[in-house]
């Protein structure tokens, strides 16, 4: 994928979709979807200048980049702070070389901390690390380890994800196979509690199921999500919402660039969020963050045996937030929750 050839198609999508002279103000913008740091320093730069040609970014506005370890070089980071770069996010997955291997991870733990120091070094203030747990059973790894390299890098924020298997993956493979055993639930739920104790003792708030952020630096973009405000998506697999309706692209990078090249929209399909799976929605986005979610007084006896097994709280204004504990059992509270709305 040729940086200039994927700067181009870009171009041509932001023409077919919003054309006119109109400009977007925005508080967030989030470069993302796996490796746009592979773009290199200049690519980073031109993807930018494309975006930025169609928007007013308000004044502190987030603008976040993911990267690859090895992708962070002080020419990189001076080009994409250039560019309005002020928020770094590192797909550094784990800092035990094993582990890394197994994932086939193209670094190791010493690029992790590389990256790091460069990135501070340049001026980036604002640094999110990505950390699996719940590796399979056989897979071993210390996760308290992990940890405790992560905090000794000072982030910002850290995001935490619980491994899950896709049946057409590699691992997916490896499983139906019988090669691969996936973690047990008892090693999810242990290694997500002591991540919510340690980092929450450290001064990290856990404001979202799998985020932590220290106090002012929670992620502006990604909790736009939760919040169902509108966003737009550009490039291949990109999501929209306009507040109503949700669209994505096609995922495939060349018949992205066909669809565009050929002066179509990309989009791959769309869903109307209204009725009940506005509902289902809401109670969902609304219980795995800290925003939580506010009951009518009808709703509030029926989550009594939530708030006594310790899976939530309720405040005197009817609001109910998730505890670490409630969040292991995010779906089937929603699903719960959702049933009892859906009857009136």
């Amino acid at each position: 994928m040729p940086s200039e050839e994927y700067v181009g198609a870009l171009r041509r999508e932001i023409d077919i979709r919003f054309g006119g002279d109109d400009r977007w103000d925005v508080d967030t913008l989030y470069f993302g979807g796996g490796t746009p740091s592979r773009l290199g320093s200049a690519g980073v730069a031109r993807m930018i200048d494309a975006v930025r040609g169609r928007i007013a970014l308000q004044p502190g506005a987030e603008v976040t980049l993911e990267a690859n370890p090895e992708d962070v070089s002080d020419e990189a980071v001076a080009a994409w702070r250039e560019a309005g770069v002020n928020r770094l996010s590192l797909g550094s997955q784990s800092f035990d070389d094993r582990v890394l291997a197994w994932m086939h991870r193209s670094h190791d733990s010493a690029a992790i901390e590389r990256a790091v120091e460069t990135a501070r070094r340049g001026g980036i203030d604002n640094l999110s690390l990505d950390l699996i747990f719940a590796l399979p059973a056989g897979v071993d790894r210390d996760w308290a380890e992990d940890v405790r390299r992560a905090l000794a890098l000072h982030p910002e924020h850290l995001s935490l994800y619980g491994l899950t298997v896709e049946p057409h993956t590699p691992m997916g493979r490896w499983r139906s196979r019988g090669e691969l055993v996936e973690s047990p639930e008892e090693r999810y739920e242990s290694e997500f509690l002591y991540a919510h104790a340690t980092l929450t003792s450290a001064g990290f708030e856990h404001y979202e199921v799998s985020n932590f952020g220290l106090p002012g630096r929670h992620s502006r973009h990604n909790s736009a999500y939760w919040a169902l405000v509108p966003y737009a998506g550009l490039g291949p697999s990109a999501h929209e919402f306009d507040g109503t309706t949700r669209r994505w692209n096609v995922g495939v990078y060349r018949d992205w660039a066909r669809a565009v090249s050929e002066e179509q929209d990309p989009i791959a399909g769309s869903e109307t969020v209204a009725g009940s799976s506005r509902v289902a929605e809401q109670v969902y986005l609304g219980l795995r963050s800290r925003r939580g979610l506010e009951l009518p007084r009808a709703e509030r006896d029926r989550v009594g045996s939530w708030i006594e097994a310790g899976w939530a709280t309720l405040d005197d204004n009817g609001r109910i937030e998730l505890t670490a504990l409630g969040w292991l059992r995010l779906d089937a509270l929603a699903a719960d929750l959702t049933l009892i709305r859906s009857h009136y």
